[in-house]
Formats: structure tokens, sequence, C-alpha cells
């Protein structure tokens, strides 16, 4: 318990710096393009292309494969060195291949994702793809190096590595502000200087992300070295495994096109994919913090349970890492409700667009915890070598976002079309979890799902009593014509002030309520302290 306690510490402070930095990466970002515009959509469209491309490699076959299969690999007369090195031949010959495919299909990957979008705002979001789209080769690269060393307990670098990205594109976004201007929200704004700086930093920040994981290789203690003798290494097992997990992610990729196919008929005057991506953004934050840096040690140490046949002890890994987690995703999602008009305040231009895009973070934040319990559920299956029932109940998920967001236009205004695409995310990731959870449940029997419900009964009851102090803090401060939505800063400030009320009273309940999971939360958070 104590190496999970300082892998979640070393993740979750590297994460919180990460997503700090990131949210300024937005801020500034925003200020450059605006927050609600044409320009903005199409570089968002333009630069989460890469996003959508490299998840269906990423999650299809890295996140679900290769830790349990380089834990099992690890047996082996060379540590597993063999089979990593033929792992990381063939991975970098896809991830080239699958770029350089994308570049050539980058005018109908825009069009495909964008299909509303104008002639003009179209040519704009094709040159941002451009620019953009070789992010595939460094994101892939980041991702085999990083789930190698998450698979070796070197947790730190995985984390840290992105701060880098970061700094170098809020040092790009700064540059572009002092030689072109800012609020460059109308396509006919944009040269191809002003293309090119904003698309190559966003692809360089990615690059020496990839470089520095790179760098960090060597706590491996292994020696890579290219290798294209394929077989005999048990890669055609991990396809086999990966073959299902690459259809779940397609249909996955296919539900959020159709989603950004129906927002993209806001661009323009309302809330739409920009501000879809900020306001995911905000969400990540407590999701990556705590659900990620909690899980991914856990996640490793189910794998060599499950590896030796020891289902007890899963059990408890997963019921344990379901219990932690929740008590801080719990309070994550009352305190940004709260707060949501100041945090959106902070990557928006005015306090008119902050309350436009509150609805969005708001029906995100609906599926904060499902969407973290089903990270824990959904590895769990991975480290059985199970693929194929997570295909099954994310297909039940895709199904109801594709169907919610087809019929949405019909009866949602446009000004509130992306808070419905994000809620009908939301509602689908509830059904999606509780399918998992009976699932996992049917496979390994007891979770010791009565403890956890007795749990997280405890969280809501304090989660009740915090949203209620962190909503009356927000309205004592002048509510959305109040000091917190005055401007970025403001609104970064009122956002903590909420937050700080909200927390400090779920505490305060669950120590009255004598909750047994205040300990643990408070052993792992010590580990944040300096010197330890």
């Amino acid at each position: 318990m104590s190496s999970l306690g300082r892998a979640s510490a070393i993740l979750g402070a590297g994460t919180l710096v990460s997503r700090l930095t990131g949210l300024l990466r937005t801020i500034v970002l925003v200020a450059a393009i605006g927050s609600i515009g044409r320009a903005g959509d199409a570089f968002g469209t333009a630069n989460q292309l890469p996003n959508n491309i490299f998840t269906i490699i990423q999650t299809g076959i890295l996140t679900a494969v290769i830790i349990p299969q380089i834990v099992r690999a690890g047996s082996h007369k060379d540590g597993g060195q063999a089979f990593i090195s033929k792992l990381f031949t063939l991975g970098t010959i896809v991830f080239v291949g699958a770029t350089a495919l994308a570049m050539l299909l980058a005018p109908w990957l825009v069009f495909v994702y964008a299909k509303d979008f104008t002639p003009d705002q179209h040519a704009l979001a094709t040159a941002f793809a451009y620019w953009c789209l070789p992010q595939i080769l460094f994101y892939g690269l980041y991702a085999l190096v990083g789930e190698t060393l998450n698979a070796k307990r070197v947790f730190g670098p995985y984390t840290w590595a992105p701060i880098a990205n970061n700094v170098i594109s809020i040092a790009g976004f700064l540059l572009f502000i002092a030689l072109f201007g800012d609020d460059r929200r109308n396509v006919d704004m944009w040269d191809p200087a002003m293309i090119s700086v904003l698309g190559g930093t966003a692809t360089l920040g990615i690059a020496v992300q990839a470089v520095i994981l790179l760098a960090a290789w060597r706590k491996t203690g292994l020696h890579l070295r290219p290798d294209f003798h394929w077989r005999g290494v048990g890669l055609r097992h991990v396809g086999r495994l990966a073959g299902w997990t690459f259809a779940m992610v397609i249909a996955g990729q296919l539900a959020g096109l159709v989603q950004a196919t129906i927002v993209s008929a806001a661009s323009g005057d309302h809330p739409s994919g920009f501000m879809m991506m900020a306001a995911w953004l905000v969400f990540m934050l407590p999701y990556s913090i705590f659900t990620v840096s909690i899980g991914t040690p856990y996640f490793t140490q189910i794998s060599e349970h499950a590896a030796e046949g020891r289902d007890d002890d899963v059990r408890g890994d997963v019921a344990r890492c379901i219990r932690v987690v929740s008590l801080f995703i719990v309070v994550s999602t009352v305190a940004l409700v709260a707060a949501s008009v100041p945090a959106t305040r902070i990557f928006t231009n005015d306090a008119a667009d902050a309350a436009a895009a509150a609805p969005v973070l708001i029906a995100y934040l609906v599926g904060l915890l499902p969407l973290s319990v089903l990270f824990i559920v959904q590895r769990t299956f991975y480290a059985y070598g199970d693929t194929r029932t997570p295909f099954w109940f994310t297909v039940v998920q895709c199904a109801i976002i594709v169907a919610t967001a087809v019929a949405l236009p019909s009866f949602v205004p446009l000004s509130q079309l992306a808070a419905g695409v994000a809620l009908s995310q939301s509602i689908a990731g509830i059904v999606q979890m509780i399918i998992a959870v009976w699932m996992l449940r049917r496979r390994l029997g007891s979770l010791e799902l009565g403890r956890t419900a007795l749990s997280l009964g405890r969280y809501v009851i304090a989660a009740i009593s915090a949203g209620f102090a962190g909503w009356g803090t927000f309205l004592l401060l002048g509510g959305n014509t109040g000091w917190t939505t005055a401007d970025k800063l403001f609104g970064a400030l009122g956002t903590a002030v909420i937050g700080a009320a909200a927390v400090a009273v779920y505490i305060l309940v669950l120590l009255l309520l004598r909750a047994p999971e205040l300990k643990v939360a408070t052993s792992m958070l010590r580990r944040f302290l300096p010197g330890r």
C-alpha cells in the first residue's frame, strides 16, 4: 500500500502541475483566437484530429494490452527486452504510417468532423491540420515509452513530461500575440505566417514531450534496438487482444464523430467544438489528478495479481481503488458545479461567454464519477486479457450517444446544443458503468459492493452540504455579475475560493460521520508534502 501511495503522489503532483499549466495554455490560446468564433473552432477541430486518430491506436492497442503483456514478458529470461524491442519497432512503423496517411487525407478528415463549416472555415481548419497531424507520431512514441515505464513501475516521467509541452505552447502562443495581436476569432484575419506559428507551436510541444520521455528510458534497465523478427514472441496474441479494443475505440470515435458533426452547427455564435474542448480540459482536471494518478499504480498491481491467479487480491484492489478515487471525485464534482461560471470564465473572453459555457461543463461533470469507476473496472478486464467484454458495454454507450446526439437538434436550441451533447455523453457513461460493474461482478464474484455503497453514501451526504456551501459562496461573491466573472484571473481566484469552501464542508461532514476513508486519503496527501 505504501508503494501505491508513493506512486499515486508522484503521479498526482505531476498531473496537478501539468493540468494547471494546461489550463494556463488554454487561457493564452483563448486570448489569441477567441473563445466563441469560427477561427477558434477551426483550430480546435484541426488540433483534435491527431488526438482522435491517436486514441484509436493508443486505447485500441497500448493502454488495454501493453501493460499486462509487459508484466507477463518480465518473467522471460531477458526480462522482456526482446518482446519490448519488437513491440517498439512495430509500433513506430504503425505510427509513421498513420501520420503519413492522415496528412494525405487532411481535407477529408476536416470535412468529416465539421461538415457544417463554411468554405473559408474549412480551408483554415485544413491548413491547421497539416501543421497538427504530425503530432500522431510524437504522441505514439510518448505513449509507447510511457506505458512501458508504467509497467516497470517508473511512474513519474510519464506524468511530468507534458509540463514541457504546456510551457512551450504558452511561450509560442504568447509569441503569436506579440507578433500578430490577440482575439483573432474571424476566419478572414488569418494568413500563412499566423497559421504556421500557431500550428507549429502546438506540434513542437508534443515533440519535445516525447523526447523528454525517451530520455527517461534508462530507468527501465532495458536496451532498445530495432528488431523486425516478430514471429514467435507473442505479438500475434497481442494482436488478437488488441482487435477487440481497436473495434471498441473505432465505435467510440464514430460516436464522437456524430457529436462533432452535430455540434458544428452551433459554430460562430454559440458554444461549439472549441468551447467543448475547453470545458473538457476543466472536467479532466480532477479525473487526471485523482482517477488516473491513483488508478494507474493500482492497474499495474492488479495486472500482477491477475497474472498470478490471485483473484481475491484483485477484488480487494478494485474495491479499495474505487472507494479512494470516489472520495476525491465526488467533492471535485460538486465543487466544480458550484464554481462552474468562474471556472469557465478562465478560458472565455467575457462574463457572457462564461455563462454560456458553464452548462457545458456541468453536463460533463454529471459523468465524472461514473467515468472514474469505469476506468478501474475496464482496466481490470484488461488485466485478465479480456478485451472483448469492454467492447460490448462500450457499444451500448456509443449507441446511446449517437441516438441522443441525432435527436438533440430537434428540441434543443443551438445555444444549448453543446451542453445537450455533453449531457448525453454523461448519461451514456452512467449506463456503461452500471453494465461494466455488473459484468465484472459476474466474473470475479463479490466486489465488496456493500461496503463501497456505504462509503459512497457517506460521500453523497457530505457532498450535498458541500454543494450548498460552494453555491452559497458563489452567490455571496456576486453570482454571475460578481467579481469572480470580471476577468480570467478573478475567475481562477473565485474558483479556488468556492472550491475551498466546498472542500472544507465536505471534510467536516465526513469527520462527523467518522468516515474511515479519510485516514487513507490523509496518508496519501501527506506524500505531496516536501521531504516526503
